[in-house]
């Protein structure tokens, strides 16, 4: 893949993702960890960088991939938002950790959100809908729909848009 991309493999940086929300930012020293060289971290469900030429390489099944560039300050992020990121707001935390180390400001970042599973067939039951009623800060009671005997269907993408725009990223820029 790196080849047909045109990107050198040794300078990507592989995730240890747990479906957590914690965030690593990436430096120059951790080019090839995971792909060539033994990774220093674990539990970790976001990258960030500043450092031109890394690649940030996340992996996805039916979860959601968020990615986040920063043109300004020319930073960029990857998050893996399963259903336990996406109640950790690790959207949220990815633009704030942005802001707060390298000066983004929420207003330049531009999200995109990975296709993933559907709420048609997103399905949890109460305990996992409990902890999405959890998630104060942004309105996502429409999101969810009660099929009733203790099953509900939930729209990933939208809870995170919600939780990216509760962060102060531009509608229009996701």
């Amino acid at each position: 893949i790196c080849n047909a991309i045109g990107i050198d493999y040794k300078r990507c940086v592989l995730s240890h993702q747990t479906h957590t929300a914690n965030i690593r930012i990436v430096t120059e020293e951790d080019a090839g960890k995971g792909i060539i060289h033994d990774r220093d971290y674990e539990d970790v469900d976001g990258l960030i960088t500043n450092v031109k030429g890394l690649t940030l390489v996340t992996q996805y099944a039916d979860c959601v991939g968020l990615l986040f560039y920063d043109p300004v300050k020319r930073v960029i992020a990857a998050s893996h938002a399963g259903w336990r990121g996406t109640v950790g707001k690790i959207g949220k935390k990815t633009v704030k950790t942005m802001c707060d180390t390298f000066g983004s400001q929420p207003k330049d970042i531009r999200c995109g959100i990975a296709p993933s599973i559907g709420k048609c067939c997103f399905e949890v039951d109460t305990p996992v809908y409990d902890e999405f009623m959890k998630i104060t800060d942004s309105d996502i009671a429409d999101c969810i729909t009660d099929d009733g005997g203790g099953k509900y269907h939930i729209d990933l993408w939208e809870v995170n848009r919600r939780t990216l725009i509760a962060a102060g990223v531009n509608p229009e820029n996701i």
